[in-house]
């Protein structure tokens, strides 16, 4: 049997991003609106001293194609040439040696950019952030540094301070196995993460998080990675279980595969806009003789070929184009782990 990479990428984003069901489970202490339902417009809740209270269930992270390639805003030239042929190698082998879809060690910076559910828990002192797949960050609000050489882990070494009612996160001490992003673009040790967190009322979060590492990046860059508070629900515990057990089955590409080039002329018939029932808009466009998709517009990803019809950028399944009786392209299948949708080709 082979078992895709692509199919777990799929199970691991909607790991992190459906909410948690749990049922007549009301959040105390959230305002109500007249028919029950939680007031997200309320003022933020105050915490001891003036500051804004960040504490809650939050949804949070970046848009989807941000979180499938987080260098989409960088210029070519900003991204040093051994991140961008690590990235490649990695796409083309359907990130099979990812180290937290297949390989379920911590996320790192990932967990930062794309949160999914996190619950924070705010005291003078220190912060603390917890995820579904039981990973957590402690950032000390205590006034000391960052050490100027911290011991590299998995999620880094934290500290925040307030800026006006805004928080500040500065993290460093993040080892250089993780990944940024899933099309695998890489990071140095000496990479730092800078968050700022405004709560600007009771359920809406904005956070900016900016990156850098000047030995692979030529400057720093920021995404956007707010969201809202989670209601009336709770965390899921989700133990990267099934990877594990499939991580011998997952051979990236096969040999047949790696073998398929596909003529310009037929990718560029492939070029549109194809739309999924209003909600999901895929932009594909064809640069330098490769098809590159841009997911909600957000994020271009480049599309490996696995055939002359079949392609995937590792994110979300593969991606079939498909024709009519006419040879015109008129729409295209989004193949995933639990469906098949329609994705109608508007122009």
């Amino acid at each position: 049997m082979r078992t895709s990479a692509i199919a777990l990428v799929t199970v691991g984003v909607a790991s992190i991003s459906l909410p948690a069901q749990w049922l007549n489970q009301p959040t105390p202490g959230i305002p109500r609106t007249p028919d029950g339902k939680a007031n997200l417009s309320a003022p933020a809740p105050k915490a001891t001293g003036g500051k804004p209270d960040l504490s809650g269930l939050w949804r949070l992270g970046v848009e989807i194609g941000v979180g499938a390639n987080i260098t989409a805003d960088l210029p070519p030239a900003d991204i040093q040439p051994w991140v961008a042929a690590l990235s490649r190698r990695r796409l083309e082998d359907f990130g099979k040696d990812d180290p937290e879809i297949t390989g379920c060690k911590p996320g790192g910076p990932r967990h930062i950019t794309r949160a999914g559910l996190a619950k924070i828990v705010q005291t003078p002192g220190l912060m603390l952030i917890l995820y579904e797949d039981l990973a957590y960050r402690q950032i000390f609000l205590d006034g000391r540094p960052l050490p100027p050489d911290p011991n590299p882990n998995w999620m880094g070494y934290s500290v925040g301070h307030w800026d006006g009612d805004t928080l500040v996160v500065e993290s460093a001490g993040f080892n250089d196995r993780t990944w940024l992003d899933f099309a695998g673009h890489g990071h140095t040790e000496a990479l730092r993460i800078t968050e700022r967190y405004r709560r600007r009322d009771f359920g809406h979060m904005d956070l900016q998080v900016t990156l850098e590492d000047p030995q692979a990046y030529a400057k720093p860059w920021t995404v956007s990675a707010g969201g809202t508070l989670a209601a009336d629900t709770e965390l899921l515990e989700y133990v990267c279980l099934e990877n594990e057990k499939d991580q011998q089955h997952l051979i990236g590409r096969t040999s047949e595969e790696k073998k398929v080039t596909v003529a310009p002329e037929i990718l560029a018939q492939y070029v549109g806009v194809y739309e999924v029932a209003s909600r999901n808009v895929f932009t594909i466009t064809l640069v330098n003789g490769e098809l590159l998709i841009d997911l909600q517009g957000k994020g271009k990803v480049p599309m490996i070929p696995l055939s002359e019809t079949m392609f995937s950028p590792r994110l979300l399944g593969t991606y079939q184009f498909v024709k009519n009786e006419q040879g015109v392209v008129t729409h295209m299948l989004v193949h995933s782990a639990e469906e098949v949708l329609t994705a109608v080709r508007r122009r």
